[in-house]
């Protein structure tokens, strides 16, 4: 789990909690306050929300986390909900990938699309589309990042179009199909006048030719000191969703001959960590200066978790024999990903400069949902043999809980 910014004493072991509590007690006396009845109140609160093992509420800058008397929705449990399907999009969805249409391509059980997620104590508001669409009427919502990005606005622009009347005035403004070839797409709900718009950048920042200069075998560079060209259409945006992750791995980056760059410098020696780090931070001074901090709201996805059983992605890796959700793990079982801490940490700066930005964690109860990706049910033309797909996610599904977790965010925080 990610810590909240201030920890009491830790509530999984009860030594360690109780050792802090006396010592807490003893820090009171020396100051003479512990008969003072502020201090009592303090103390026994303090109590309460270890033994419950409640986190308590401390704002870090803008990062906002929910008070005691809401809950983390991050944390919780998938349970059983078989009437989901009737609340909620089909297959049939015209904005879909075919290669998320996980049924369509054979996929025989549906279980899948049979549970919902349940915060630890509380309930996670229903998704009300038409009231997402009428706060964000004559705006835009904008996704920024890699083919899960792409998966979780799929998710969100068929949540929004089951709500209306009439699909014919909802269509891709430059009348593109939706696939995975296309690095742009924006789909107009006129009605509403809004946009619910996606931008393929796996990095973020920009990536292209490496200088003239550059060191043998240098195919390509990531900038990581200057944001994706397209951050340009994303000034304005009422509403703004970024992932990354996925592609910051060395397979992914050194094995195509991509390098770091900074400047006009190519850095053949920085490691992907720290060049993510850097980008995020190029990230953080884009938010920080075309960001109208007082209409917008930005979101960063943390990492969506890959289920790869018995060998990588290239190497026989597979999830098609998951059919059900886990329901025997435990956050502590999970280690967190580096990047969502790198993420967090990003999102917090943002925060100490007066902006306002919102980690979305959906790590955890998305660990649990080995059951949810397209596996072996691949899109037809697919040349065989071909990997299992065991990073991206069958429409409708897990994602459209992490649609459910933005839209509770958002009535959190008050939206107007």
């Amino acid at each position: 789990m990610i810590p909240p910014a201030v920890e009491p004493p830790s509530a999984s072991s009860p030594r360690r909690a109780t050792e802090g509590l006396f010592s807490l007690f003893s820090q009171l006396s020396s100051h003479r306050l512990v008969g003072q009845p502020w201090a009592i109140s303090s103390f026994l609160l303090l109590c309460l929300l270890i033994f419950l093992k409640i986190p308590p509420y401390f704002p870090a800058g803008g990062v906002r986390r929910p008070p005691v008397s809401a809950c983390d929705y991050s944390y919780g449990r998938w349970v059983v909900d078989k009437s989901r399907p009737l609340r909620t999009y089909t297959e049939d969805c015209p904005f879909l990938d075919p290669g998320f249409r996980c049924r369509r391509n054979g996929r025989r059980d549906d279980d899948y699309v049979k549970w919902r997620w349940q915060p630890d104590r509380c309930d996670l508001p229903r998704f009300n589309a038409s009231d997402v669409m009428e706060r964000i009427r004559n705006g835009r919502i904008v996704f920024a990042g890699d083919s899960i990005g792409r998966n979780h606005w799929e998710s969100l622009v068929c949540l929004l179009a089951r709500a209306v009347g009439n699909q014919s005035s909802i269509y891709e403004e430059n009348g593109n199909p939706i696939t995975k070839h296309k690095g742009y797409l924006s789909i107009r709900f006129s009605g509403h006048n809004l946009t619910v718009e996606y931008y393929r950048t796996p990095f973020l920042v920009t990536v292209g030719r490496p200088p003239a200069d550059s060191p043998p075998g240098v195919r390509k560079t990531v900038r990581v000191d200057r944001l994706h060209w397209r951050s340009r259409q994303w000034v304005g945006a009422d509403l703004l969703v970024f992932n990354a992750g996925h592609w910051w791995n060395r397979d992914k980056i050194f094995k195509m001959g991509c390098y770091f760059q900074e400047g006009d410098h190519v850095n053949t020696t920085m490691d992907v960590r720290e060049a993510f780090r850097r980008s995020l931070q190029t990230w953080k001074r884009w938010v920080l200066r075309k960001v109208d901090q007082r209409r917008s709201y930005v979101f960063f996805r943390s990492f969506s978790p890959v289920h790869f059983s018995g060998g990588t992605w290239d190497k026989g890796g597979h999830c098609n024999l998951s059919k059900v959700p886990d329901t025997n793990l435990t956050a502590t079982e999970q280690p967190e990903p580096w990047t969502n801490r790198a993420i967090l940490k990003a999102v917090e700066q943002v925060g100490a400069g007066n902006g306002r930005a919102t980690f979305l964690n959906i790590t955890y109860l998305t660990w649990l949902r080995k059951d949810g990706h397209p596996s072996n049910h691949r899109e037809p033309g697919t040349p065989v043999p071909f990997p299992q797909d065991c990073s991206h996610w069958c429409l409708p599904g897990v994602p459209d809980a992490w649609n459910e977790l933005l839209y509770a965010h958002l009535l959190l925080m008050g939206r107007q």
